[in-house]
């Protein structure tokens, strides 16, 4: 998951070098949404699916628009002026912006103690990315922190409202919900020219492997292996995305971005609990 989820980055990247952001949102999303359409069915039953899609209708409207069609916006268009390496540290930074409007909006799942210490750890290293940025980049980086936002905030409306609902229909719906949103937009701003085959190929692969089949993946681990345990690709898709990029694309990252990478992941453990500080046992003088 991590894999596919991490190569994003990159396709995106090659992509906005052609296409407008909204455009290439439009493109990988109604083909994610197509693709989808033929899959879930078979996998919860069509009659299933249209009384789920039916009944929740309007959660799903919102969590579509939350954490798809704006915050895929938001990165397309950050990728114009930052490298897709960076982008992959900031969202990383998704499960520090839970807890912040967990904090704020969600008592049910409010963050407290130590890991509210993990969530000012993550700030700072988010911070850190964003003010290392030449001027002319911060814009792109302030909206691929818009994005991490807008996950965030979507994750926790999908966990209080569509917790009943099939993850494979949620997938189909948030899709094609966001799809029918950005396509007037990405007809409008659609070239005036056949793109070129590197662009073509990359849509199709966010669109297909990256965001249909790696979302019924995704819900997949969380139906068998539970939420906590499919949260860990957090830590694991900046590295990854950095790699390719350093690889394929010849980015290169300074001091900065690692050291953000570094605060914006210790800050995640702490913020979702999966850091502790171990209390020193008693001395047998102390028992």
């Amino acid at each position: 998951m991590a894999l596919l989820w991490g190569a994003s980055f990159m396709f995106i990247k090659i992509a906005v070098r052609e296409l407008a952001p909204a455009t290439l949102v439009a493109g990988r999303i109604g083909v994610a949404a197509l693709t989808l359409a033929l899959i879930v069915p078979f996998l919860t039953g069509r009659r299933e699916t249209v009384t789920a899609l039916r009944e929740n209708a309007r959660w799903l409207v919102v969590v579509a628009l939350v954490s798809m069609a704006v915050p895929f916006w938001l990165l397309s268009w950050g990728e114009t002026r930052i490298d897709s390496g960076l982008a992959s540290i900031i969202q990383g930074s998704v499960p520090i912006f839970n807890a912040v409007a967990a904090f704020g909006f969600f008592r049910e799942v409010r963050v407290t103690g130590l890991r509210l210490v993990g969530v000012a750890i993550g700030f700072v290293g988010v911070a850190l990315l964003v003010g290392a940025q030449p001027h002319g980049k911060v814009l792109g980086a302030f909206a691929v922190v818009g994005m991490a936002l807008c996950y965030a905030v979507g994750q926790l409306f999908a966990g209080r409202h569509l917790t009943a609902v099939p993850p494979p229909v949620v997938a189909l719906a948030t899709t094609a919900v966001s799809a029918l949103a950005v396509l007037p937009f990405g007809i409008a701003q659609a070239p005036d020219h056949v793109p070129h085959w590197k662009t073509i190929g990359s849509v199709l692969a966010l669109a297909i492997p990256l965001t249909a089949f790696a979302f019924v993946l995704f819900y997949a681990t969380i139906a068998g292996a539970g939420a906590a345990y499919a949260s860990l690709v957090t830590y694991l898709v900046p590295p990854i995305a950095l790699l390719y990029g350093a690889i394929f694309l010849g980015e290169r990252f300074g001091p900065a971005a690692i050291g953000g990478l570094a605060l914006i992941l210790g800050g995640v453990a702490l913020g979702t609990g999966r850091l502790r500080l171990r209390r020193r046992p008693p001395l047998a003088s102390e028992a």
